[in-house]
């Protein structure tokens, strides 16, 4: 089994693989390791790696590797190689689970003791790289993607309804459910031991809520300072770094500090289809990308987003293990694939900022429905009454200020959590249960209230830091950290972020939400403290959208499948989804009344997730 599975990841370890067993009370404990090459390219590096009765399989990077290396190292510890593999051995035999909260980086991992049987899973503070794991009896398979679990034991798993609800609601499964009803995430910031007779026991070594509550009453500090110490650890390895550089504020600064520390280094910037471009009113964000590279030395690389997205649908699908519906990620898939071919195995992400520093448009949007409930109703209902009848669309063009309004319309008058969750999620409670089938009412009710119950889970005395610490818990380990995993490893490529970092975090949330959201300005605190690096044009352009031109793609290339799935599906035939509600959606969106095309583009990502699941002899 442990080559199986480890040959359904070969794409996030093509450099090398390994395979360890050895007996652990009544039965066997099996590593297995696929290696992507980043520090200490020889064998030194390799894994699993076994050293003195421990044994090690480990996913990520360790950015203060280093100064821990110097710590053991002046405890008397000796090193074979330069890896910070060995650095994380090292660590946990001096202070086994101790040793978590000291590592700064992304990481999930198994460590096995010979002596006393145990294996103990860990994973990163704030959930950067998975953990997957199926308990089987006394033991348990655990795995960097569901997808491992699912070819090798898909006869005995179940399609969870309530994930699948979820992502209907979010357009991505939340880190703390699965797409299958026997599998879980080990939750970030956590670890779990298996003993040699099956018991099990687990802890948590981090807690952003807890992180959160203590920030908001510490100094706030250099914030410049800590972003630019974060950005130049993530640089670290024996291989060459890139960035993203879309040209927005987050990966210019990015960017614009890697090229203090790493001067000429190459970057990938994206451009659309001009007709869908045109279409979508999109912003032109390559002069701004230009404008960056020019300044700071950077090797500017463009990549033309023009995929055949009925090939690349169901290929995302594949890669990205459960229905997660942001075209985002077929942007990422490219531009690490482009990447890749030039022969960089590391890139830098900007991934992280809005959500710590409150650079959604949805956060100013629920601070100003605080203050449009304070409008007389007599003034509420002409505006509500305009904005109503005006269309999203055109056969020629769409319009995003309509988008926008309506949007914002759609929750302006509801109280904070659900204004909130309404400002960014795909239905209000009727609407959903009115799509999917009737019997699981209760689940969607279920779903609703575990999003309250996550974001009213906190101290914190702030509004928008209130936001941002539901952002950090829910939207991005659930969506944005998965999507940009999976498909940059999909491409044999990692991505680093350096917001999403427990310094960074921290500093973040010292912030009060008053110097975060400043008039019309978000990540108003961000931007002060790149003002001394970037031009101020791009400092204060207007925030850009790491996304993709879905009006277009539904209007043109992607109307024949939705048309197929509504009336042969495999949601629709089994019940999931009720077919006059999907296709009142489809209606309305053709008809430009209604945006409806981001709804239909997930449903056409868990349709496809759908099939895959069903095929592996996954149970409804």
């Amino acid at each position: 089994m442990t080559d199986r599975l480890t040959k359904a990841l070969v794409h996030r370890g093509p450099d090398g693989s390994g395979r360890y067993h050895h007996a652990a009370g009544a039965g066997e404990v099996h590593l297995g390791h696929r290696r992507l090459s980043i520090i200490d390219l020889s064998e030194t590096g390799a894994q699993p790696m076994v050293a003195s009765g421990l044994a090690l399989s480990y996913n990520g990077e360790l950015y203060n590797a280093p100064e821990l290396r110097r710590e053991l190292e002046s405890a008397g510890v000796r090193f074979r190689g330069t890896s910070d593999t060995e650095v994380l051995l090292q660590a946990w035999r001096r202070w086994g689970t101790d040793c978590l909260p000291r590592l700064r980086g992304m990481f999930a991992f198994a460590v096995f003791d010979e002596r006393t049987g145990e294996l103990v899973l860990a994973r990163d503070q704030l959930g950067i790289k998975p953990l997957f794991l199926v308990r089987r009896g006394g033991g348990l398979v655990f795995a960097s993607e569901l997808k491992a679990l699912a070819g090798e034991l898909g006869g005995s798993l179940t399609v969870d309804n309530a994930a699948l609800i979820a992502s209907l609601l979010y357009y991505w499964v939340p880190d703390g459910r699965c797409a299958f009803s026997e599998a879980e995430k080990l939750p970030p910031g956590s670890w779990l031991r298996i003993r040699p007779d099956g018991r099990t026991d687990h802890g948590r070594f981090w807690s952003i809520r807890d992180v959160a509550n203590e920030a908001q009453h510490a100094p706030e500090p250099d914030l410049g300072a800590v972003i630019e110490e974060s950005t130049r650890k993530h640089l670290l390895a024996d291989v060459p770094v890139a960035t993203f550089l879309s040209g927005g504020l987050d990966s210019s600064y990015l960017t614009a500090l890697a090229a203090r520390h790493s001067p000429g280094i190459s970057a990938y910037t994206i451009g659309f289809r001009a007709e869908d471009a045109k279409f979508e009113a999109m912003p032109d964000d390559l002069k701004y990308a230009k404008q960056v590279a020019a300044r700071f030395g950077v090797d500017l690389h463009e990549i033309e987003i023009a995929p055949q997205v009925l090939d690349l649908l169901p290929q995302m699908t594949y890669h990205l293990d459960e229905p997660i519906g942001d075209p985002a990620a077929i942007n990422t898939y490219l531009i690490c694939t482009a990447a890749r071919e030039a022969g960089v195995k590391v890139m830098l992400s900007g991934m992280g900022a809005d959500e710590l520093f409150a650079g959604y448009r949805k956060h100013f949007a629920n601070l100003l429905a605080v203050r449009y409930q304070r409008l007389p109703r007599a003034m509420r209902g002409p505006v509500e009454s305009v904005v109503d009848r005006m269309p999203v669309a055109t056969a020629r063009r769409g319009y995003r200020s309509v988008r926008f309004a309506k949007r914002f319309l759609s929750f302006a008058e509801l109280p904070e959590e659900t204004a909130f969750r309404r400002s960014y999620t795909m239905y209000d409670r009727d609407e959903l249960a009115g799509l999917v089938n009737p019997d699981l009412a209760g689940t969607v009710d279920e779903v609703l209230a575990e999003h309250a119950d996550t974001y009213h889970d906190n101290a914190l005395n702030d509004f928008v830091n209130r936001m941002c610490l539901a952002d950090a818990r829910l939207f991005l380990p659930g969506l944005n950290l998965a999507y940009t995993d999976r498909s940059s490893m999909a491409a044999s490529t990692e991505v680093r972020v350096p917001f999403v970092d427990v310094e960074v975090v921290k500093a973040a949330f010292s912030i009060p939400g008053a110097k975060k959201i400043v008039g019309r300005q978000g990540k108003a605190a961000l931007k002060q403290a790149a003002s001394p690096v970037l031009p101020k044009e791009i400092v204060y352009r207007p925030k850009g959208l790491f996304s993709a031109p879905l009006r277009a793609w539904m209007s043109r290339d992607l109307a024949p499948l939705m048309r197929e799935v509504v009336n042969e599906g495999v949601l629709v035939s089994s019940g999931l989804l009720r077919q006059e509600a999907l296709q009142r959606l489809v209606d309305a969106d053709a008809a430009g009344q209604q945006d409806f095309s981001k709804h239909l583009w997930h449903i056409l990502t868990l349709e496809y997730w759908y099939r895959a699941a069903k095929s592996t002899g996954a149970q409804s």
